[in-house]
């Protein structure tokens, strides 16, 4: 038996890798797309691992922020065209989204979300990172929304994230052109709040989950739901449900539960 032999036989043998890791360091949850030999393109399997990751997010009291990052040489680059055509029929994948909605369990998680994005970062990809409250980029970062081009429309909320995250022009563009644009143009677009070197992303991406950690879970979750909710609203209902979740802030603050929270949530003086 040769040493090739012998090397793909212990390949084999290994157990594959999970689509998702999922990490706690301290407060701080980081989730990692975890299919680099596909660029992380996401399949049914990468779907049901991101949703019970940001589930156990969501109903983790001592998470106070979480990263979304891709392994290998690419942020995402969108759904696996390999499973297309393969995968559940419309009513079984409408009834799957509607059990599983990953999106919309990213969107409204009660913590603040950073989305550190390098190589590709195309479609669905893109997608999850405008669902993030915070995006920041690699130098060698990558963006398009390919999908009108290929006969489709983006399907992970890009037509409706884009044109409140972005200039309208600039949401137009991209979802209906497909154009590619570079880390320093998302930055003048507002795609991105930072760009920085590759070597350095995952520390600028600790460096603002550190930071946002620091803000109480129940207030971040308040501000959250208020500028969303706010965005389907005239002006005058969102100062009413601004007024609203302050109030409710604040009566829950004036509680004995409450005090004790937000003394444990807050940051420790030295």
């Amino acid at each position: 038996m040769t040493a090739t032999t012998i090397a793909a036989a212990r390949k084999a043998s290994r157990p594959p890798s999970p689509p998702v890791l999922f990490e706690k360091r301290g407060a701080i949850a980081w989730i990692t797309l975890n299919r680099p030999d596909r660029l992380n393109a996401y399949n049914v399997a990468m779907r049901d691992a991101l949703y019970a990751a940001l589930t156990a997010v969501h109903r983790d009291p001592e998470v106070r922020a979480m990263v979304l990052r891709g392994a290998g040489p690419a942020f995402s680059t969108g759904g696996d065209v390999s499973e297309f055509g393969s995968a559940p029929s419309p009513i079984a994948a409408r009834w799957i989204r509607f059990r599983r909605d990953v999106w919309g369990r990213l969107r409204t998680l009660p913590v603040p979300t950073v989305a550190a994005v390098h190589g590709f970062t195309v479609g669905g990809g893109l997608e999850m990172a405008l669902l993030c409250d915070v995006a920041i980029a690699a130098d060698d970062a990558r963006f398009c929304l390919p999908e009108t081009g290929l006969g489709m429309i983006p399907g992970v909320a890009g037509t409706q994230t884009a044109t409140r995250r972005l200039p309208f022009g600039w949401a137009l563009d991209l979802n209906l052109t497909g154009r590619w644009i570079d880390a320093d143009r998302a930055l003048f677009i507002g795609l991105v709040a930072d760009v920085v070197p590759r070597r350095a992303l995952d520390r600028a991406a600790l460096g603002m989950a550190r930071s946002l950690s620091r803000l109480p879970r129940e207030r971040v979750a308040c501000a959250k739901f208020a500028v969303w909710e706010g965005l389907d609203a005239s002006l005058a209902e969102g100062l009413d449900l601004e007024r609203r979740l302050a109030a409710r802030l604040g009566n829950f603050l004036k509680a004995p539960l409450g005090k004790a929270a937000a003394m444990r949530s807050s940051p420790r003086r030295r």
